[in-house]
């Protein structure tokens, strides 16, 4: 996870992170789906991992796709996927499931606009 005092840059609030993007520095997002309708911005770059902030410090949730599409609308382009996570996959006892598949490629920019 990137820290505020991380050298390769951190990724603790949306300022901080179009800095990085803008600067080509972002290797690619993952958007979280967790129960309850909320998205979580997973922010890879330089090998590491680290979720995007509010302003309060507290990770950023999200209420669809198309919100996390529209927070990033005006930033370049990167490799963009869906993770949908899955309670009883962590369950005691239960195997490990292959995390790529419940990874899907998604499009950066709505089919809206």
């Amino acid at each position: 996870m990137l820290s505020a005092n991380d050298e390769r840059g951190s990724i603790m609030n949306y300022q901080e992170f179009t800095d990085h993007a803008q600067a080509g520095r972002v290797n690619e997002l993952n958007l979280i789906s967790i129960e309850g309708g909320i998205y979580l911005l997973e922010v890879l770059m330089n090998g590491s991992s680290g979720m995007l902030k509010d302003q309060a410090g507290k990770t950023l949730h999200l209420r669809s796709v198309e919100h996390a599409r529209d927070l990033l609308k005006n930033l370049p382009v990167v490799p963009f996927y869906l993770v949908h996570c899955v309670v009883h996959d962590e369950l005691c006892g239960m195997p490990v499931n292959d995390r790529s598949e419940m990874r899907m490629p998604i499009s950066f920019h709505s089919s809206w606009s």
